[in-house]
């Protein structure tokens, strides 16, 4: 995808070949920033506070990570104390331990030495790999916007509701919710994305609605309230999410306030796809609503937001009573039932274990 016209990843190795650059997402829609990270300790902040976020991009630079440790100590001592560190900073989405339990499983058998250069070049193809894998869900998702189009008379505007960002921001390229999305807009279908703004942290409004902008892409901000009436007057042809974590049986684990969509969708007969890559399902769990972990952050997410002062100044004020407690769930789980179908990069599936298994069979 492009910003300001250049082609742009939100992770690349730098041009000295070893540190790698990440956009600092918290500084998004007001400043475009690079951060180099050179340590381990780097990659742990980037993720741990959001500077990366997507399941898709967590893995990559998790594996990244991995490299700049064994880059430092590429000892056995090394190698699990950067395991450990890595899959501390976000437990939730299961692309995390999918990337570490790869680049373990690899650099095990390896000598020290060649160590950080198997690291590095895992790396890279992890992230190529993503890049397909989020071009495949496009192509996917594509034809089923293209049917709904053709089905509903070639409408002027086909209205597209998603929640947080699935965007490329949260992948390497394309996106996975988005990736549809930008398909279609090239290929001529007139999408209109309606953007939940996603509070706490707004991802919507401030990801999701960058990345349409810069593509060009007709959308609308809205608050997360709002999906319901939309639906109700018939103003949403359908939903498409992202998930950080599936289960084997198809529940949907994505940002605080899906389940709530999905519901309004159910109620008022709104296709509610879910795009993800095959990493994200998790074969190890079933039950969604009890086997994952939620995670709970820092209740200052709730209790003050960030934006733009009229003199440009970037500002965080305080939008709740002093002394008065927040909660900060991060995600919760969409149970299967209300799941139209999973857009993944093998084909479009039922929300279901055989839907599931009918594209990765080597799962049974």
């Amino acid at each position: 995808m492009k910003v300001n016209g250049a082609p742009t990843r939100p992770i690349a190795v730098a041009s000295d070949g070893w540190a790698v650059e990440i956009i600092d997402q918290t500084r998004l829609p007001h400043a475009f920033v690079k951060v180099r990270l050179e340590t381990l300790a780097d990659a742990e902040r980037a993720i741990r506070d959001m500077w990366v976020r997507g399941a898709p991009l967590i893995g990559a630079t998790a594996a990244y990570g991995m490299a700049l440790a064994m880059r430092a100590d590429a000892s056995e001592g090394g190698l699990a104390e950067a395991y450990r560190r890595l899959y501390a900073t976000r437990p939730t989405a299961v692309n995390l331990r999918w990337a570490l339990d790869d680049l373990r499983g690899r650099l095990g058998g390896l000598a020290p030495e060649a160590r950080p250069a198997a690291a590095y070049a895992r790396a890279a193809a992890i992230c190529e790999e993503d890049v397909a894998i989020n071009a495949a869900i496009g192509r996917h998702g594509l034809a089923l916007i293209r049917e709904l189009w053709e089905r509903k008379g070639r409408p002027a505007r086909l209205n597209v509701l998603t929640h947080c960002n699935a965007g490329w921001l949260a992948t390497v390229d394309w996106g996975t919710a988005t990736a549809p999305i930008y398909m279609a807009h090239d290929a001529g279908v007139p999408v209109h994305v309606w953007v939940d703004e996603t509070r706490p942290r707004n991802q919507g409004a401030n990801l999701t609605a960058w990345e349409l902008l810069n593509h060009g892409v007709p959308h609308t901000v809205v608050v997360d309230n709002t999906g319901g009436h939309l639906m109700q007057h018939g103003m949403v042809d359908l939903c498409i999410v992202g998930t950080d974590r599936t289960t084997a049986r198809g529940d949907v684990c994505n940002k605080i306030g899906t389940y709530l969509k999905a519901l309004a969708a159910h109620d008022n007969g709104v296709p509610f796809y879910v795009a993800l890559p095959g990493p994200t399902v998790d074969w190890t769990i079933e039950d969604g609503l009890h086997e994952i972990p939620i995670e709970q952050r820092d209740p200052a997410e709730v209790t003050r937001i960030a934006g733009l002062a009229d003199g440009g100044q970037l500002l965080s004020v305080a939008v709740t009573p002093a002394g008065s407690p927040a909660a900060n769930f991060g995600f919760d789980v969409t149970p299967a039932r209300l799941v139209t179908g999973l857009i993944t990069e093998r084909g479009v599936c039922a929300a279901s274990h055989q839907g599931l298994l009918s594209l990765y069979p080597e799962h049974r």
